[in-house]
């Protein structure tokens, strides 16, 4: 099996500005292009240099020392570190229409991306094992996603459950058509060549081509930044398949010293303590290790509470979900998963009352961007007139918690482990396989 080639969404704006740093060939306009240009949606087509086309390929003349960069990449989509910056591609330049905008997408090898997301990822600090382990990873990822997109190209595929008293949706890759993943979180990380270091390379090289594997096929090898000291099923996040590798387990030397938080005595008392975890940690060396300085604004993870008055939170979740609730009067756990995460709960409202889920949707009503985890417990407090003025929320963990637990696997490496320990901690009866 050769190198497979990876399309990935970078930007989806109206007028996109690029700018080429040696010769490229265009198709299907001049057979040479160079320096800063721009494109815009025009009439259901793209304009540029004052002509219009369906779609446009720009292609490196000679790949050693070329590359392309794009204007004002949004990062951190609906997070509260988003921001645009200029960033810098390997390999070909795609335009497409899609609605009122264009689509700038990236075509390239699997292994240079890789290096990319690894880079954007993970920082520079971080240890040889753990870069091999995230290597192989987000390797295991892609390949596990272009081929799901292969087998259910022509299925119609189910995201949302909605009855008179409850919304259950499910955010995942298959919102792409266009190109095999996009660039953010959404996905995963890829900010191209602007982040790379000499460390990653190292890791992608000396994993090329491997993959985690079960019963022959490859994993669907999620992560997340911290687990919160229990690894989530894939189930209670997105589609409901169970994957046997992607099993609940405590992130600890003693993987199997579990503890059964779908009980919500359990759930309140795991989350209202701090027990011992690999991601249990406040060292520096360590986080600097996972987090990016826009993550780093993030200074508590692994517990962490946010308090919101009743105003706030009716305007909130009115502003987040469309529904207007009137006054929030309750915020009651409906089922929680093995990590403690929420992935069903009610919101009582003197106006509406509604169950709403999974753990993304949960997040994405209660707060402004994401909120850290779904893994929290609720304090409705002062009340006036049998109405809450103010609710604390106290919680664990950050993201949706199931794989690999970022943080947790680089105190692993930072105590030892090397990227096989590592990996098949957190994916149980797992294989790494070389495909190609």
């Amino acid at each position: 099996m050769d190198e497979p080639i990876v399309s990935v969404g970078i930007l989806i704006q109206p007028t996109i500005t690029f700018a080429f740093h040696g010769e490229f060939a265009c198709t299907p306009a001049a057979p040479k292009v160079q320096g800063i240009s721009t494109a815009s949606f025009q009439d259901g087509m793209i304009e540029w240099e004052g002509a219009f086309y369906d779609e446009l390929v720009f292609s490196p003349i000679n790949p050693t020392n070329t590359f392309f960069e794009i204007k004002e990449v949004i990062i951190g989509i609906n997070f509260h570190w988003e921001r645009k910056e200029d960033q810098q591609f390997l390999g070909v330049l795609k335009l497409v229409v899609d609605g009122d905008n264009l689509v700038a997408i990236n075509q390239l090898g699997v292994e240079a991306y890789l290096t990319s997301v690894i880079s954007s990822e993970m920082s520079a600090a971080s240890s040889l094992e753990l870069l091999k382990a995230h290597a192989v990873i987000s390797r295991s990822w892609l390949l596990a996603q272009t081929e799901k997109a292969t087998m259910v190209k022509d299925a119609h595929y189910v995201s949302m459950e909605r009855t008179d008293d409850s919304l259950i949706r499910w955010y995942d890759r298959e919102d792409h058509t266009l190109f095999d993943v996009c660039a953010d979180d959404h996905c995963q990380r890829y900010q191209g060549i602007i982040r790379q270091n000499k460390a990653v390379e190292e890791a992608v090289q000396s994993t090329w081509g491997e993959v985690l594997e079960y019963d022959g096929e490859i994993c669907d090898a999620r992560f997340s930044k911290s687990c919160g000291g229990i690894t989530e099923l894939f189930e209670n996040c997105w589609e409901p398949v169970a994957h046997p590798y992607l099993v609940a387990l405590r992130d600890d030397a003693d993987a199997n010293a579990m503890i059964d938080l779908t009980i919500e005595e359990n759930a309140e008392k795991w989350i209202r303590s701090t027990p011992p975890a690999f991601c249990n940690t406040h060292d520096h060396a360590i986080l600097d290790q996972v987090l990016n300085n826009y993550d780093q604004e993030t200074t508590d993870f692994y517990r962490w509470t946010i308090s919101y008055s009743q105003e706030k939170l009716s305007q909130l979740i009115t502003m987040r979900t469309g529904i207007d609730f009137g006054d929030i009067l309750a915020l009651i756990p409906v089922e929680r998963g093995t990590s403690g995460r929420l992935s069903r709960l009610q919101i009582v409202g003197s106006e509406k009352t509604l169950i709403i889920g999974k753990e993304l949707e949960i997040r994405k009503a209660l707060s402004v961007s994401h909120l850290y985890s779904s893994a929290f417990v609720v304090d409705a407090l002062d009340l006036k007139d049998g109405v809450p003025q103010q609710f604390l929320l106290t919680g664990a963990g950050w993201g949706h918690g199931v794989g690999l637990c970022q943080i947790g696997a680089a105190v692993m490496g930072d105590q030892g482990y090397n990227y096989h320990d590592i990996l098949l901690h957190y994916f149980r009866g797992a294989s790494i396989m070389k495909r190609y």
